[in-house]
């Protein structure tokens, strides 16, 4: 009922109350005590004006503030209300159900109507395109029909994430324990017989071995990443940055390619030791394990204003345009058969990027397919007793 209706009601109930007091009393003067009675009337008239002012300004405020659409659909099919949102979430607000798109919210309304039942359907609109779901329900007995949309893009994208983290690992556990599985049972029908190719098999379940450790060892490190970070100490980048090239240099120099380290004096991070060696290892092994011999893979840190920034550089075989906007999801491998090749989990830079997170920063990257690829990390510099940056 809108504020116009509200007054005129109780105006209406004024008057009435006045005419039958002075039909009652229409050759008497009004005494003291009813003209006190006519007032405590009016007072209350008023009050109750005021509470359904403020319970309609109230609800107005709730329906105003929700990130879900909210429409209300009469009988006759037209629209009686609709919330901010919901106009947000179609574009527009329909002016009647006819007008509603996506199709699929148009139906489900007219389902609920005839049906008397709650339904909910799924649909996508605008570009980029955003999952919206829809709930119909029918209120008030007259064909009216409640529609709630809400936006699921984010949602089911988490949920398809989780599904393809579930079956990728799945099957990247899979590939290297059925390895060893028919290395070993080769090393136990060949012992006896051929004696010579035993070392062989031997090495070869060697390398499948390390490399499932390698990929638990990531998930174990994924996960506890996605809790978040706790530590809050002062850590020296360089000197992070100085030991994992050391003990990077050995892979390197296996390969033929030299690591370089430039460096100046920087403030300390707020952080996590473990986790941000955890970071520049990633990025220094992966630019190491795509680098051919004879190239070079330069990491330099830097102070940009209040940020340390860290810059992890290769002259390797670069990254495709088309893959960079994937390359941190869990398991993306821009050449599958190459990553396996070279010892790679596929968890890398999901665990990179997690990392920069935790702590507050940004990571970005800058490749050129045949020419090398580039990563910046930029995080917040410590700065005395400030509170901690850390998230989650």
């Amino acid at each position: 009922m809108t504020e116009g209706a509200i007054l005129v009601v109780g105006l209406a109930a004024l008057a009435v109350g006045i005419v039958l007091g002075l039909m009652a009393r229409r050759d008497a003067r009004p005494s003291t005590w009813r003209i006190a009675q006519l007032d405590r009337s009016v007072q209350r008239a008023r009050e109750d004006l005021r509470i359904a002012d403020d319970e309609r300004r109230l609800m107005q405020l709730v329906l105003s503030s929700m990130n879900e659409g909210v429409l209300l659909f009469g009988g006759d099919g037209r629209r009686r209300f609709a919330n901010p949102a919901a106009g947000r979430l179609l574009g527009a607000r329909p002016s009647n159900v006819q007008a509603i798109l996506p199709l699929r919210l148009r139906e489900a309304v007219r389902a609920a109507a005839s049906d008397g039942g709650t339904t909910t359907v799924d649909g996508e609109v605008g570009t980029p395109t955003r999952a919206l779901r829809g709930a119909a329900t029918p209120v008030g007995g007259d064909g009216s029909v409640l529609l709630i949309v809400s936006d699921v893009t984010e949602t089911l994208r988490i949920e398809r994430m989780r599904r393809d983290f579930v079956t990728n690992a799945s099957h990247e556990l899979k590939t290297p324990a059925a390895a060893i599985q028919a290395t070993a049972e080769t090393i136990r029908t060949a012992a006896a017989d051929d004696v010579e190719a035993v070392p062989g098999f031997a090495e070869q379940l060697e390398r499948e071995a390390a490399r499932l450790s390698r990929i638990v060892s990531d998930l174990l490190d994924l996960s506890r990443l996605e809790a978040g970070t706790t530590d809050d100490d002062d850590v020296s980048l360089d000197g992070v940055l100085r030991d994992e090239a050391d003990r990077c240099n050995a892979e390197a120099g296996e390969t033929g390619v030299a690591i370089e380290i430039r460096t100046v004096r920087v403030p300390p991070v707020s952080g996590s030791r473990r986790d941000l060696s955890l970071l520049i290892r990633n990025l220094l092994d992966n630019a190491v394990r795509y680098t051919a011999s004879g190239g070079r893979v330069a990491a330099s840190l830097r102070v940009d204003g209040d940020d340390v920034v860290l810059t992890v550089a290769d002259d390797g075989v670069g990254i495709p345009s088309r893959d960079l906007e994937r390359i941190f999801e869990r398991f993306y491998r821009v050449d599958r058969a190459r990553s396996r090749g070279t010892g790679g989990t596929g968890l890398g830079l999901a665990i990179v990027k997690h990392v920069v997170e935790n702590h507050g920063g940004t990571v970005s990257v800058d490749s050129e397919l045949g020419r090398g690829t580039t990563f910046e990390v930029r995080l917040p510099a410590a700065h005395g007793n400030a509170p901690s940056i850390l998230r989650r």
